[in-house]
């Protein structure tokens, strides 16, 4: 599941990024299924029966794409020279023109693409995950921005004096541990973990709006599960909220189940647990 879920991510980032969903695909008054037979048929005649197949589209949506283009003057369809039973689409000379803009397009936004990634990937290398006092300034911060959102997005408001309790005795070791995520100094994420004799629990993660996407919440959590072993805690339990939707995901990927309450959490609706094993250690 692990894997499928990973493909469906990258199949909703590359839609979202390319605009596949969008009715003017790079901003021209045409999708991506218009614009795509345009691309196919490029410079030279092609039977409408290989434009279907390249595509793998059925008559009727090809037609309809095809006869859409020749209302703009694009392209031209009709029989073939040596085979009249055989349909053919040719670009018109404002076809033509149009192609080249949309070549244009297309690599200057697989420019865009591939620099804004490579931006993320230079950022999300530059976090730093530190054991943090959680008294301090900037793990303030992040805790004041976790209850912000948490007021903003739960159906109820939210009110942290209600839940169960995470105070700064009881994430400061050896109770627990507060983990903070920094970008260029700056505090961008958090998590927390409460430890009692026989299992752990994980509290506040958070991570910036502007910094997420960058795998940043799963390396606090592997950071705690990490604190955890060190620790010899057999297993650590969670609860969240049905809102947070992205956090159920995460904690789903990283191999936590979903099990029976096990607290009266009043903003929980679903709850987690995962049995740790200690990392196997490289042969000398």
């Amino acid at each position: 599941m692990d894997a499928v879920a990973q493909v469906r991510s990258f199949n909703r980032t590359v839609t979202q990024h390319i605009g596949a969903l969008e009715s003017r695909f790079l901003g021209r008054d045409r999708s991506l299924g218009a614009s795509r037979l345009l691309f196919e048929i490029g410079e030279q005649r092609v039977e409408v029966r290989r434009l279907r197949a390249r595509l793998d589209l059925d008559s009727g949506y090809a037609s309809r794409l095809l006869r859409s283009l020749e209302a703009e003057g694009l392209v031209r369809t009709g029989p073939a020279a040596d085979d009249a039973r055989v349909r053919v689409a040719r670009l018109t000379t404002a076809g033509r023109r149009e192609l080249a803009v949309l070549n244009r397009l297309s690599d200057e936004n697989a420019r865009a693409l591939l620099m804004g990634s490579v931006e993320r990937l230079l950022l999300a290398s530059a976090v730093r995950l530190e054991v943090e006092n959680p008294r301090s300034r900037a793990a303030q911060y992040c805790l004041a921005r976790y209850f912000d959102e948490l007021a903003e997005r739960f159906e109820a408001g939210f009110d942290p004096t209600r839940g169960i309790t995470a105070s700064a005795e009881e994430l400061t070791s050896p109770h627990g541990y507060f983990l903070l995520a920094t970008l260029n100094g700056e505090p961008v994420g958090c998590g927390a973990l409460k430890c009692h004799p026989d299992f752990g629990e994980i509290k506040r993660m958070w991570v910036a709006v502007t910094c997420r996407g960058m795998g940043i919440g799963k390396r606090i959590l592997q950071g705690l599960e990490e604190l955890a072993r060190k620790r010899r805690i057999p297993t650590l339990r969670l609860e969240t909220n049905k809102a947070l939707t992205e956090a159920q995901a995460l904690y789903k990927a990283s191999g936590y189940r979903e099990v029976r309450p096990f607290n009266d959490e009043p903003y929980a609706h679903h709850w987690f647990e995962k049995t740790l094993t200690a990392k196997r250690r490289r042969p000398a």
